[in-house]
């Protein structure tokens, strides 16, 4: 399995080497570099420190710009099929890149893997993870593995909102194609990415295992999406693009409930 978690390193992140030595950690050995368009002291220092190559991207910094980034030079450098787009903030379970092989050889014509997660605070305490619940939920039609290579069962768990984890996912490349981000969201990269990805071949594979702590904290990029209302406008793109009027008012009434776990957004 040619795997590499490409760790897309932003600022100075409180949380950067926890996620580190989580990937680094895994049960079953796999590639690691940092890509980063903020090159700072911390990042040097613990690249150093677990030996592990830094890319750096000249320009500025956009979650789309530093994804493809991350993706294409994992693509570059190691050779990887597989990659994980890993977010600085948050942690993977010891047992991710063997569940990720186990998946891959049983179904060798996945695009795309992701698995459950459990939410925490900036702390590392676990906290209710209401909106991931409901995404459980979302993503039964994907238990169906055997037809989750067809459009219709893929499209379905994206439909009525993202129910995919982004950072729990992997990408095939080779199924996916570069730029895997092919749209300019600042927030929805992720959901239209995994619309497009619904329409081509390939299996969506979803492991309903806990394998990732996903981090709520008030410097996240989510939190800051909400405050700005950026979230709002562009879920509200993303439905229209799949639904008549009036359903996209109507989808996005129950969807916002999701952001209640950020707290009440600043106006």
């Amino acid at each position: 399995m040619k795997h590499c978690f490409a760790i897309s390193a932003y600022g100075e992140s409180p949380y950067l080497e926890e996620c580190i030595r989580s990937v680094t950690g895994q049960s079953f050995p796999t590639r690691v570099i940092i890509c980063t368009s903020t090159p700072n002291e911390l990042i040097r220092e613990l690249a150093e420190k677990y030996a592990l190559p830094l890319f750096i991207r000249e320009g500025a910094s956009s979650l789309h710009a530093d994804w493809n980034f991350a993706v294409e030079t994992a693509v570059r450098e190691t050779g990887a099929e597989l990659v994980t787009v890993t977010h600085q903030d948050d942690v993977y379970h010891r047992d991710y890149a063997k569940a990720l092989r186990a998946a891959w050889q049983m179904y060798p014509d996945l695009s795309v893997f992701c698995t459950r997660y459990r939410t925490i605070n900036a702390k590392g305490e676990l906290i209710p993870g209401q909106a991931e619940s409901v995404k459980r939920f979302m993503r039964l039609p994907l238990r169906m593995r055997k037809l989750a290579d067809r459009s219709l069962i893929k499209r379905s768990a994206v439909q009525f909102g993202n129910a995919i984890g982004c950072p729990t996912c992997t990408y095939a490349v080779q199924k996916t194609g570069l730029p895997l981000f092919q749209n300019e969201y600042h927030f929805v990269i992720d959901w239209d990415t995994l619309l497009r990805l619904s329409r081509l071949p390939g299996r969506f594979v979803c492991l309903e295992k806990e394998l990732l702590d996903y981090r709520i904290h008030d410097q996240a990029e989510t939190r800051k999406n909400i405050q700005n209302h950026v979230r709002e406008q562009e879920e509200s793109a993303m439905y229209e693009k799949m639904w008549p009027r009036p359903i996209p008012r109507i989808l996005m009434h129950f969807y916002k409930k999701a952001y209640q776990a950020y707290g009440p957004a600043d106006e």
